[in-house]
This record gives structure tokens, C-alpha cells and sequence, in this order.
């Protein structure tokens, strides 16, 4: 099987193969298991809909509106209704990976057999996803309960052949004209299927799964750029011992002091204290490094188990189980996801205020232990890294303010039929620019450091350091010297780190995954002895 291949069957998938569809071009084979599993639920709701019995979803109306029981020749119309008026997103176009993953991931509940589609349903979202077409879904529209319904209503239009859709050239088209291009027939709905479509935690799940990938990178860029700030600040690194945080056994902080740890490997730099003068202890923002990442790394461990069961699961409404009854639950509320969503809101905001203020005491020369004001070559006539910390300080404000809970709001909906939503699509939405916010923060903080190394003359950086400041020179980012365009330099910085050149340079001194805990233990036995 080819490695871009993802074999979707009946009982979920995984993180990277989500992660494979959204922002790789991994295409998509259904399993015979799966295959069966759908054609068999789907006779157990044909079987329903010839019976007089009204069933919901198969043959009454939905939310407020289900003691409607519909006559058989109007149900294909209430199929397609059903999109049409759940389609009824505004504002700008969500990005392309959230479309495909929140479609892989109803193509994953789908092809559970839970659903009772027909096999074409399958196939056809299957096609979708592997021509490249993307359905236009826009910012707003869920609350997260029945699931993603709006996002979801935009991606069941595209299989219409209605609506608008973006081509694998990136070019926004009819949806009709997309599907003709590529062979692919327009699904005429029947009983269920509409409602199967739509009904489904996606959205916010795959915007969960692919938050904690990125926030697991930046966890690691994070204990690489406060290595980087010790170096520079001259702090002592006996604060990493594993004796130390071994009598407090959070794994994550343990991980967080272990990266440091190998990172800092023979630097002339900790614990040479300017003048001879020892020092007692380093400020928090130093010494508290682990502890904070470290609170943040066990929060996503804790994220990534709930992403887990969920991509394990079957969510929809009614569900059809494997004795042929059909029945109604509640599994489609996103409240799992959109507390995880929140809670890591918390943690990026808070290691980005850690991050700013290990920058500003950089900056600030009765803090930085002999360092020039900001960083500057000439201090007075050249301003340094004053404004840039400025702009670091004013995405932290923004991650601040993106780390109240969205999962505390509710807004009642449907007639007060649904009463009580998640809101996870919004604390997803929110999540992805405190994502993007907590990689700038850490790109200035990496700015700022490597600068400050690079001004402690006669002293020698640990090899780590040596490789990261060699590999960032290499990207474009310049080092110390008189005042120049910054803007250029920063941008360059948060590619370096968005990018996973950083820890990639880390690494290639380090010899381990600095991501990995048990690897990370090792490596404290092997650096501590």
C-alpha cells in the first residue's frame, strides 16, 4: 500500500491520518469492512422507511420540527431541504485543511455503518476528497450542536453538485462544474442521508487534531527558546535537575526540563555570572520554565485523548446499531472537544506570557546582567528590539483575550428544542490564532535570545546553540548590529519556527526527539549520569 494512502474502515482513524488528508495529499481507499458495514445499515433503514411507523430523521422533519411525519414521496425533498436551509454560513472562507479535515472525519462516521447512507454517499465524498474539490464553508454558522451543522451543510451542497467549491488549482467554481470536470456524479439524497451529513463534531475535531500537533511542536520550540534566554541571561541550569522535578512528577515538566537540559550540554555560558557575582536564583520566567511548559505539555497530553476517542467514534443522529435499530442520543454535542479546545487556549496564552517576559528582561540592561539596552548596537542612537517586543507584547494581550472559554456560552436554538450548545466550532476558531499568536511570540523571544547570545563575546554558546544560530542566519534572520528594517527579520523568525526548523536544528546536536518524554528520560540519566 502506498505510504499516502489512508484505508478508511469501520472503526475511526487516527491523528495522522487526519492530518495526512487535511494538509497533505493523501488519498483515500474504503476498506471492504467498511463497505459492508454501510450497505447492511443502510437496509436496516430501508426496511424502516417502507413502514407506516414514523421514524426520526427517516421519515419526520428534524429539531423542532420532527413530530412532522412525512409522506414518501416528499422525504428526497426533505434531504435536499435540509442542506439547502442548513447551508446558511457567513463570512470569510474557512482555510482549505479545516474543509478537508472536517470532511475525512464525516467520511469516517460514514463509513462506520452507524449512519445508514447509501454506499454512493460514501463513495462520492470519497472522490471528493481525493480530486482535491474543496467546498467554500464560512466562519460562522456553528454553535457546535447538533455538531458543526452549518460547515457541514456546505460540504453536503458540494455533493449535491450545488453551491460553490474550490478546485485543486485553489480557484472558487460552482460545485456542478467541479464534479463534472472530474467525472463525479451528484448525490440525489434519500431518507436519512441529509441528516447524516450534517449532524457531527467535525469541524471542531479537526481543527482539535491539528491544533495539538502544532501545539506539541511548539511546546518543544518553546523549552528550546528559554534554554536560549538562560544561555543569554547567564542563569544557572541546576535548576533542570532531574532529582528536582522527579519529587514533583508531572511527566510534562519533567519532559520540558529534560529538553533544556540536553539543549544546554556544554554551554560556557549558565551559571557564569557577570562580575563573579554568584546568584542565588533566576527570575521565575527562568527558573519556572518546565514548570509552565510543563503544565501546558500535560493539558495536551490530556487534549490528545479526548481527540483520540472521539476520532474513535461514531457521532450522529439517529445512529443505526448493529442489532438494526435506529435510535436517538445526544452523541453529536461537542462538549468533550470544546473543553480541550479551551483548555489549550489557557495553556498557549499563558506560555507566551512566560516567553514575553523572558524577552523583556532580555531587552531591559538593569535585568540582563551586562547585556546593551534592547539589545542595540549604539543604545540611544539605535532603538534595538524595543518595538518588537512591543508587537510580542501585543499578541500576548490578543492570547490573553483568546483564552476565555467559548464552552461556558450557550445560545438556545431550534424553538428551544436545542437548548444548550458547545460552541466548539468558536473555541476551535479562536484556538487557530492563538496557535498562530504563540508561534510569533516564541519567534521574537528566539529572535531576541540569539541576538544576546551572539553579544556575550568571549563566551562559548552550547553546541545546540551553535546549530540553532547557524541555521537561523542561514533562513535570513540577521544578527546584532545597528538598526535595520525589523519586520523582515521577524517574519523570517516565525517561519523558522511555524516551519519546525528550529527544533529540527535542536535536534541535530541533541541526537533525540526532543517531543518524546520516555526518550527524554533516557537522555537524563545519560546528561546527569
Amino acid at each position: 500500500m502506498d505510504m499516502h494512502t489512508v484505508v478508511l474502515g469501520t472503526s475511526g482513524t487516527t491523528a495522522q491520518d487526519v492530518i495526512a488528508v487535511a494538509r497533505g495529499a493523501a488519498r483515500i481507499e474504503l476498506s471492504e469492512e467498511a463497505r459492508s458495514a454501510v450497505a447492511t445499515s443502510r437496509a436496516f433503514i430501508d426496511e424502516l422507511a417502507a413502514k407506516p411507523e414514523p421514524v426520526y430523521g427517516v421519515s419526520t422533519g428534524f429539531g423542532a420540527l420532527a413530530v412532522r411525519h412525512i409522506s414518501p414521496e416528499l422525504r428526497a425533498q426533505l434531504q435536499r431541504n435540509i442542506v439547502r436551509s442548513h447551508a446558511a454560513g457567513m463570512g470569510p472562507a474557512v482555510e482549505r485543511e479545516v474543509v478537508r479535515a472536517l470532511m475525512f472525519l464525516r467520511l469516517k462516521t460514514l463509513a462506520s455503518g452507524h449512519t445508514g447512507v447509501r454506499p454512493v454517499v460514501v463513495e462520492t465524498m470519497t472522490a471528493l476528497l481525493n480530486a482535491g474539490i474543496t467546498p467554500v464553508v464560512h466562519e460562522y454558522g456553528s454553535l457546535g450542536c447538533s455538531g458543526d451543522l452549518a460547515p457541514l451543510s456546505h460540504c453536503a451542497l458540494t455533493l449535491m453538485g450545488e453551491g460553490e467549491a474550490q478546485g485543486p488549482d485553489g480557484v472558487v467554481r460552482p460545485s456542478g462544474e467541479l464534479l463534472a470536470a472530474h467525472g463525479i456524479e451528484p448525490v440525489e439524497l434519500r431518507e436519512k442521508e441529509g441528516l447524516a451529513l450534517l449532524n457531527g463534531t467535525d469541524g471542531m475535531l479537526g481543527m482539535l487534531v491539528m491544533a495539538c500537533a502544532d501545539l506539541a511542536r511548539l511546546f518543544t520550540s518553546a523549552d528550546v527558546t528559554a534554554a536560549l534566554s538562560m544561555e543569554a541571561l547567564l542563569g544557572t541550569d541546576k535548576v533542570l535537575a532531574p532529582e528536582l522535578h522527579a519529587i514533583r512528577p508531572h511527566p510534562g515538566q519533567a519532559a520540558s526540563a529534560a529538553n533544556m537540559l540536553a539543549f544546554l550540554d556544554g554551554s560556557g555560558l549558565t551559571g557564569h555570572h557577570q562580575d563573579d557575582a554568584p546568584r542565588v536564583q533566576d527570575a521565575y520566567s527562568i527558573r519556572c520554565a518546565p514548570q509552565v511548559a510543563g503544565a501546558g505539555r500535560d493539558t495536551l497530553a490530556h487534549a490528545r485523548l479526548v481527540a483520540d476517542r472521539e476520532l474513535a467514534a461514531a457521532v450522529d443522529n439517529p445512529v443505526v446499531l448493529s442489532d438494526g435499530r435506529v435510535e436517538s442520543n445526544g452523541n453529536f454535542h461537542g462538549a468533550p472537544v470544546a473543553y480541550v479546545l479551551d483548555f489549550l487556549a489557557i495553556a498557549a496564552a499563558d506560555l507566551a506570557s512566560i516567553a514575553e517576559r523572558r524577552t523583556d528582561r532580555l531587552l531591559d540592561k538593569n535585568r540582563s546582567h551586562g547585556l546593551p539596552a534592547f539589545l542595540a548596537g549604539d543604545p540611544g542612537v539605535d532603538s534595538g528590539l524595543m518595538i518588537a517586543q512591543y508587537t510580542q507584547a501585543a499578541l500576548v494581550s490578543e492570547l490573553k483575550r483568546l483564552a476565555a472559554p467559548a464552552s461556558v456560552d450557550s445560545i438556545p436554538s431550534s424553538a428551544m428544542q436545542e437548548d444548550h450548545v458547545s460552541m466548539g466550532w468558536s473555541a476551535a476558531r479562536k484556538l487557530r490564532t492563538a496557535v498562530d499568536n504563540l508561534t510569533r511570540v516564541i519567534a521574537v523571544e528566539l529572535y531576541a535570545a540569539t541576538r544576546a547570545v551572539e553579544l556575550r563575546e568571549g563566551l562559548t554558546p552550547a553546541p545546540a546553540t551553535r546549530a540553532v544560530l547557524d541555521a537561523l542566519r542561514a533562513a535570513g534572520v540577521q544578527g546584532p548590529g545597528e538598526d535595520r528594517f525589523l519586520a523582515p527579520d521577524l517574519e523570517a523568525a516565525y517561519a523558522f519556527v511555524r516551519d519546525g526548523a528550529l527544533v529540527t536544528a535542536a535536534e541535530s546536536v541533541t541526537g533525540v526527539d526532543l517531543g518524546e518524554v520516555e526518550q527524554l528520560r533516557g537522555l537524563y540519566r545519560r546528561v546527569r549520569g
